[in-house]
């Protein structure tokens, strides 16, 4: 749903991913997770049911349609648009966002290639991303440290000659990197601590590393509430004495700041609407639920708390949607530095909608919501997640109340200040 009125392409696209979406991707869910789980190695290859969707995608036209108008590589939608559209791709999460090449991490790893990155760095990473050929990861959380404040960081990005010339010299140890356990992954964006001398903000740097340079390691898959998310996985990683040269720097030394606070902005607007689309799903689902079980001689949908359930579900994914989409709005005509507060609201509000929804239909199912009979386990693990992935509601609480007293704050001195020059001229 739109509050404003769409383009007739993007309402084509709209008919042609819904129909993609419902009549091919989630069709295929149950055929994806058998190949899955067929061979004898659940990381060494990806289901064939994929790559017939990537296929499928490319002849509908609905490939790479994340990167907005303002690059020369995009498909030339606004945020506004693409949210509408990333919320259908959320309706089956495993399946339809890779198959459009739509998927995150790569859609933050490709914007900022296409954002910060060299022509030779966009033509060696950037091309084959954008053509679906590899994978890639973004290396940022560690272990040791609180890394919902990026300062604590503690890789170390160091200037260093190896067998290429100068370059840099990388050793840390990460972990939750997403997409670090595909077969196709062949890159790592890594955030790390180049300066410490430097101003607190000026101390990082991100480097493109190989993931098949000597020195990286996969140590690890770790499970999210026991789902393990193969092939693409969320691993622990070592970086041990990982030599890149000078050019595999991203925008410059001491900007890694300036690079993640871009990546971020419009990827939290992704996840907000494919998290969308995840509820709307479980609603449905609940819906077809309680109209053909029965308790105490009446069906489900004849208990008075039952229809509680639907209307508040669907009054809360209303308003959610609308926050999320005056955010994509805002970071269009104002950018994403100048709508931190919309896209932190949206980030707080939505994943904690969608868990109550998703909660509301698991009751409804019964033990059979538990199970793996239906995706509404599987969407909870992933929601819950969402609460501290791309920083948890805390951060983003914190940032709202302080954005919220600060503007409140110059309202009540421009009103002072107006009062007293009334006064003056009285």
């Amino acid at each position: 749903m739109s509050v404003v009125q769409l383009s007739p392409r993007v309402q084509e696209l709209q008919r042609r991913l819904t129909d993609f979406v419902e009549n091919e991707c989630i069709p295929a869910e149950s055929e994806y997770q058998k190949e899955l789980n067929r061979g004898s190695d659940r990381w060494k290859a990806v289901p064939a049911t994929m790559g017939k969707l990537k296929s499928r995608a490319q002849d509908l036209g609905l490939w790479n349609l994340f990167l907005t108008k303002e690059y020369k590589e995009g498909a030339g939608l606004s945020n506004y648009e693409y949210a509408i559209l990333c919320e259908i791709m959320g309706r089956s999460p495993m399946l339809a966002p890779e198959a459009c090449n739509c998927s995150a991490p790569d859609t933050g790893n490709m914007e900022v290639f296409a954002k910060y990155g060299t022509e030779d760095q966009k033509h060696k990473w950037l091309d084959p991303l954008l053509d679906g050929k590899i994978r890639s990861a973004f290396a940022m959380t560690e272990p040791e440290v609180a890394s919902s404040d990026a300062t604590n960081i503690s890789t170390r990005i160091v200037p260093g000659r190896g067998h290429g010339g100068n370059g840099y010299v990388v050793n840390g140890r990460k972990w939750w990197i997403s997409g670090a356990g595909h077969p196709n992954c062949a890159v790592f964006l890594v955030m790390g601590k180049s300066d410490l001398e430097a101003s607190k903000y000026s101390q990082q740097s991100i480097v493109i590393v190989p993931a098949n340079a000597p020195g990286v390691r996969v140590v690890r898959p770790l499970t999210v509430f026991g789902y393990d998310d193969a092939p693409h996985g969320h691993c622990e990683v070592i970086f041990e004495n990982v030599w890149v040269p000078k050019e595999n720097i991203i925008l410059g030394q001491g900007r890694g700041f300036e690079v993640i606070q871009g990546r971020l902005g419009p990827g939290r607007i992704h996840h907000c609407m494919r998290s969308l689309g995840m509820g709307e799903r479980a609603l449905e689902l609940m819906i077809e639920r309680v109209q053909q079980r029965s308790t105490f001689g009446r069906k489900l949908i004849e208990h008075g708390v039952v229809l509680e359930n639907i209307a508040q579900s669907r009054m809360e994914l209303e308003s959610a949607r609308m926050l999320v989409l005056r955010a994509a709005d805002m970071i269009d005509k104002v950018g994403a530095k100048n709508a931190k507060k919309e896209i932190a609201m949206a980030k707080v509000v939505v994943p904690k909608c969608v868990l109550d929804v998703l909660d509301r239909a698991i009751q409804m199912f019964g033990a059979g919501g538990v199970g793996q009979d239906t995706p509404l386990a599987e969407f909870w693990a992933g929601m819950r997640t969402l609460r501290i992935a791309d920083g948890p509601d805390e951060v983003h609480s914190r940032q709202i109340a302080q954005l919220e007293i600060a503007e409140q704050n110059e309202r009540t001195s421009a009103r002072r200040n107006r009062n007293a020059g009334i006064k003056a001229r009285l």
